[in-house]
C-alpha cells in the first residue's frame, strides 16, 4: 500500500463536488482544488462548497466510509470472527500488534484532520454566509468536528474510564483552518478529557444550530445521537438518557419493520438507496461518491467484496430460536459464513441509527434506577419484539448488554469500545492493554516535535 507522509499541519485539499443524493445530480458549486485563502471562499456558494468538500472526505474509506468502524472491531472481535486477509496494516489490528508505520492508522490520522480542516475554513468564513444559511453551515461543520474528535480520542488516547482523562493524551485539538506552516503548526495532543469537552462543545453547538429536518445532512437530532453515545462512553447516564430521548421523541425517525430492511440490498445490480426511516446519520455512497468498506472486507466476492472476514458459528448461538436479526448472517457460495449487513456495494454506512438510542436510553436509565422516557424493559422489548422476539417482564443490567452486542454487531466499532468501558477483556488483554490504543503515527512525530508518542510504541 502506497506510504502516505502525513502532517498535521495540512492545507487542505477540497475534492471537486459530486452526487451527494439519491438522484445523483451534481450540485451546481464551483469546486476547489485547494484553500487558496485571498480569494478561493469570497460567497456563500463557497462556503456551501467546502462544506460539502468536508462531507465529502469524511466519506472516504479511511474514516466512515467504513474503517473508523472496521479497525477497532478488529482488534476486538477475534472470539466472533476469522480473519483471512492479506492486507498487513490490518492483521496487525487482528493480531493487536499495530505498528508506528500501520498505514491505515496514518492515513485515518490524516484524512480525520483534513476534515477537520475544512471544517474549520466553513467556522471562519461564516461571514460569507447568506443569513437564511449561516446558523446551518455552522452546526453541520461543528457536528463533522465534533464527531471527528470524539472518535479520534477514543482510538489514539485511553479510555475515558481508563486512569485520569484529565492527565491522559488524546490528540491535538485544532480550532482555525492552517493557512500557513508557523509557531502554531506544532500543537501538542490534548488531554482525553479536553478532546471529549471539544466534541461535547462542537456537538451541542451543532445541536442548537441544525434543524429537524430530515435528509442525508446532520440535523439537530444527529447531534444528540452522538451527544448520547459519547455521554454513555463517558457513563454520564443521565445526560445520555436526555440526549436520547430528545431523538427518540422527536418522532422523526421509526424502526424499519424487519431488521434485515435496515440493510437494504434490493438485487445484484443494485446501487444506491436512500436512508431508512431508522438512519439518524449515515455516509451516502453511490458509484459517483463515497465508499463503503465495510463491504469491502465483510462483504463474499459473491456481492463485490473481499470476503476477508467471515464468522464464527458460535456466535449464531448466542440468538435466541427464531430471532430475526440472523436473518443477516449466511453461507455464501463458498460455505463461509459471512455477515450480509454490507453486501451492498452502495450501501450507505450507517454512523447512527434509531435503534441504538433505545439501547442506550435503556442502559442508563437501568444503571440510574430511573424510567426517564420509557422504562427499560420497555425499551428493550421495541428492540426484541422488531427482531420478532417475545417481550420480556423485566430485564437485568446482562439482558440489555446482550441485547446491544446482538443488535449493533459489526457496525460501529463497539466490539472495542464497549469492551474498555465496561472493562472486559479483549482476547487475552485487559480493557487497558496500551496495545488496545493506535501509535501516533511515525511521520506525525518525525514532523511534529511537540508530539509525545503512546505508551508501549
Amino acid at each position: 500500500m502506497k506510504r502516505l507522509r502525513s502532517y498535521i499541519k495540512i492545507i487542505t485539499v477540497v475534492s471537486a463536488i459530486t452526487a451527494l443524493t439519491a438522484c445523483k445530480k451534481q450540485l451546481d458549486l464551483k469546486p476547489h482544488d485547494q484553500i487558496d485563502a485571498t480569494g478561493a471562499i469570497t460567497t456563500d456558494k463557497d462556503v456551501q462548497s467546502t462544506l460539502i468538500g468536508a462531507y465529502n472526505r469524511a466519506g472516504l474509506s479511511y474514516i466512515y466510509g467504513g474503517d473508523v468502524f472496521l479497525m477497532p472491531d478488529l482488534m476486538a472481535s477475534q472470539d466472533v470472527v476469522d480473519w483471512a486477509g492479506t492486507f498487513q496494516d490490518l492483521t496487525q489490528m487482528v493480531n493487536q500488534r499495530l505498528t508506528i508505520n500501520n498505514a491505515y492508522v496514518e492515513t485515518y490520522w490524516l484524512d480525520a484532520y483534513r476534515v477537520n480542516n475544512q471544517a474549520n475554513y466553513v467556522l471562519s468564513n461564516l461571514d460569507k454566509a447568506t443569513a437564511a444559511n449561516k446558523n446551518s453551515y455552522e452546526g453541520q461543520a461543528k457536528f463533522l468536528r465534533g464527531l471527528m474528535y470524539f472518535d479520534m480520542a477514543r482510538l489514539f488516547g485511553r479510555a475515558w474510564n481508563d486512569g485520569d482523562p484529565n492527565v491522559n493524551l488524546a490528540v491535538p485539538i485544532v480550532l482555525n483552518p492552517t493557512t500557513v506552516i508557523g509557531a502554531d503548526s506544532y500543537p501538542p495532543r490534548s488531554t482525553v478529557a479536553q478532546v471529549y469537552a471539544q466534541a461535547i462543545s462542537d456537538l451541542t453547538d451543532a445541536e442548537t444550530k441544525l434543524t429537524t429536518s430530515v435528509s442525508f445532512y446532520a440535523n439537530t437530532y444527529a447531534a444528540s445521537a452522538i451527544l448520547a453515545r459519547i455521554y454513555l462512553q463517558q457513563g454520564q447516564y443521565a445526560k445520555a438518557v436526555t440526549e436520547a430521548t430528545k431523538v427518540i421523541s422527536g418522532g422523526k425517525y421509526s424502526l424499519v419493520a424487519n431488521y434485515a430492511d435496515e440493510f437494504p440490498f434490493p438485487n445484484q445490480n443494485a446501487v444506491h438507496v436512500d436512508n431508512t426511516t431508522e438512519d439518524i446519520f449515515a455516509i451516502q455512497v453511490t458509484a459517483q461518491q463515497g465508499t463503503n468498506d465495510l463491504n469491502t472486507f465483510y462483504a463474499s466476492s459473491d456481492y463485490g467484496g473481499r470476503g476477508d472476514i467471515s464468522l464464527k458459528s458460535s456466535f449464531l448461538t448466542e440468538f435466541e430460536e427464531g430471532d430475526g436479526r440472523l436473518a443477516v448472517y449466511n453461507e455464501d457460495s463458498g460455505g463461509s459464513l459471512q455477515v450480509d449487513k454490507f453486501d451492498n456495494l452502495y450501501g450507505n454506512v450507517h454512523v447512527i441509527r434509531l435503534a441504538e438510542l433505545y439501547l442506550i436510553r435503556a442502559e442508563a436509565n437501568f444503571r440510574l434506577s430511573t424510567s426517564t422516557g420509557a422504562a427499560p424493559v420497555d425499551d428493550i422489548n421495541v428492540i426484541r419484539t422488531r427482531a420478532g422476539l417475545a417481550a420480556l417482564s423485566s430485564v437485568t443490567i446482562d439482558d440489555i448488554l446482550k441485547e446491544r452486542r446482538l443488535e449493533l454487531a459489526f457496525e460501529g466499532g463497539f466490539f472495542l469500545h464497549d469492551a474498555k468501558r465496561l472493562l472486559k477483556k479483549v482476547n487475552g488483554l485487559d480493557y487497558n492493554s496500551p496495545r488496545l490504543v493506535f501509535p501516533i503515527p511515525r511521520d506525525e512525530i518525525n514532523a511534529n516535535k511537540n508530539l509525545k508518542q503512546n505508551d508501549g510504541y
